[in-house]
């Protein structure tokens, strides 16, 4: 013991941390192709924003049923082959995309895509988007199902790799990733659409996914069996069960859900209703639950609600804002390549910092569920200041997008800290199983709030609408603008409502 004590731990889990900070980074450089391809595709296969919406809201909806099954399906292979399959499927999906064009050419019988662009009548118009949004929605079904394996995947690897001390860091490190696929993407996407055509985006990206594929199948070794890290460094990855270990037990909470505290204030544990046997901490390390018993504890639901209310914002952001930027601004391709890579840079503090952010009130003595929940009341006052961006867009469209990347960051300082509150309470063994149910509840939510947008953006421009001095699109954009300003506050109050105190869980 003393010759580990003495050891320096290598650093090992931040070669794993910089591998899911690159898969995040692809992972949103695949999704976010179609949404700054937008205008140009809107306009090749005659789209409207509810078919837009459709396609959106058929991804998230695909992509939310997949969420249900890849976290099980990486808790029962692991965590290198459940990755690995991962975004093998989706980089293939990604690059799919790029055939989209091919086939409603073929199915309608025009020979180039200027032929689409220029097709008139309302029969060949109809079949044209009919062919093109099926085309494009099996696509989508295929990137949904690999990309639904990302996140079970990473948050997995986090609690494998890292103390629940750093977890939300760690997890804030690697979905800053996000921010960054979504900086480059507005730099790289358009570029090559123009010039070699918006085949090639897909093209490219999918195959970017393929590379780091090969060099996972190098690096990632599970902790207990990886030569390049030492005993120190176990340790230190293990502390947590070394610290509840120490306290004897971890104990039960009563049939009525009152909290209770076992030896030395360690909470009970949550076994679902009834009085539990105590159970020593480190055998409750490696139980995994099935989704059937999962859906029994209220720490489930409150993280499943958390993520149905507030995934579907970002997403909201991510798909609709070049779309937003053509119809307040009339700005199209290249022009929106800064304003939006500017959005997501700063959105990258917000992922790092956030996810740092509970460890001031942990170090100063909460326990982690608790130091992250107060974190998080105060991130999601943050969103309040897209409220603003409509009433002061009129100035210019950078007073918008500095409104919108206020909230964007709170979302992503928001997300490091609600993945965590799984690994908080939750066995190693289920950590995967939980996230892909509460992901696939953040799924469902974007798939109202993609379709419902579509669906308001035309009715508002058809009917020219009228809402708080705005008028057409424009007014819709404000509707949808106060539901990301308010989703976070309302989640918080839910989940501290079915959560109030942290409880362990042993299935």
């Amino acid at each position: 013991m003393s010759s580990v004590s003495s050891q320096k731990p290598t650093r090992y889990r931040w070669v794993i941390c910089s591998m899911l900070f690159f898969a995040t980074t692809i992972n949103y450089l695949d999704r976010q192709v179609l949404s700054l391809l937008q205008p140009l595709l809107e306009e090749q296969f005659h789209w409207t924003d509810n078919d837009y919406g459709t396609i959106t809201a058929v991804f998230s909806l695909f992509y939310a049923i997949s969420l249900l099954f890849a976290g099980r399906f990486v808790d029962r292979v692991g965590t290198k082959k459940g990755y690995a399959w991962a975004i093998a499927i989706w980089s293939f999906g990604a690059a799919l995309h790029a055939l989209c064009g091919i086939v409603t050419e073929h199915y309608v019988g025009l020979p180039d895509a200027s032929a689409l662009r220029m097709a008139q009548g309302a029969d060949i118009v109809s079949q044209i988007t009919m062919v093109s949004i099926t085309a494009f929605v099996i696509c989508r079904c295929v990137l949904a199902l690999g990309e639904a394996g990302n996140f079970p995947a990473a948050i997995k690897a986090t609690a494998e790799y890292f103390p629940k001390k750093d977890r939300a860091f760690a997890t804030g490190i690697f979905n800053s990733g996000a921010n960054v696929g979504a900086i480059l993407a507005p730099l790289t996407v358009p570029v090559m659409a123009e010039v070699w055509g918006w085949e090639t985006a897909f093209l490219v990206v999918g195959a970017i996914g393929f590379v780091w594929l090969g060099f996972w199948q190098f690096i990632y070794k599970s902790p207990e069996n990886n030569p390049r890290m030492n005993a120190a460094e176990r340790a230190y990855i293990e502390q947590d069960q070394v610290l509840e270990a120490g306290t004897g037990t971890i104990a039960a909470k009563t049939a009525n859900g009152s909290a209770s505290v076992g030896v030395m204030g360690v909470p009970m544990v949550d076994k679902g209703a009834g009085m539990t046997a105590e159970v020593p901490a480190e055998e409750a390390v490696a139980d995994k639950m099935t989704i059937w018993q999962s859906l029994h504890y209220r720490q489930t639901w409150a993280f499943a609600v958390g993520k149905f209310l507030t995934d579907g914002v970002w997403w909201f952001f991510l798909f609709w804002t070049p779309a937003y930027l053509k119809a307040q601004y009339d700005m199209t391709g290249t022009q929106v390549a800064w304003p939006i890579a500017v959005l997501y840079t700063i959105t990258v503090a917000g992922s790092v910092f956030g996810g740092k952010f509970p460890t001031y009130f942990i170090n100063r003595g909460m326990n982690p569920y608790a130091g992250r929940m107060r974190a998080m009341l105060i991130i999601a006052f943050f969103p309040l200041a897209v409220l603003l961006a409509q009433p002061l867009g009129y100035i210019s469209y950078w007073v918008p997008i500095l409104l919108i990347a206020v909230g964007a960051s709170a979302h992503q300082a928001w997300s490091a800290n609600i993945y965590s509150t799984v690994s908080d309470m939750f066995p190693k063994g289920a950590v995967a199983t939980i996230t892909g149910i509460g992901s696939m509840a953040g799924g469902l939510g974007s798939v109202f709030i993609q379709k419902g947008a579509g669906m308001l953006f035309t009715y508002s421009d058809e009917t020219r609408l009228v809402f708080f001095g705005f008028e057409g699109k424009p007014a819709g954009y404000t509707i949808a603008f106060i539901y990301c300003a308010i989703a976070y506050l309302l989640a918080w109050a839910i989940m501290k409502s079915l959560v109030p105190r942290y409880r362990q869980i042993v299935p």
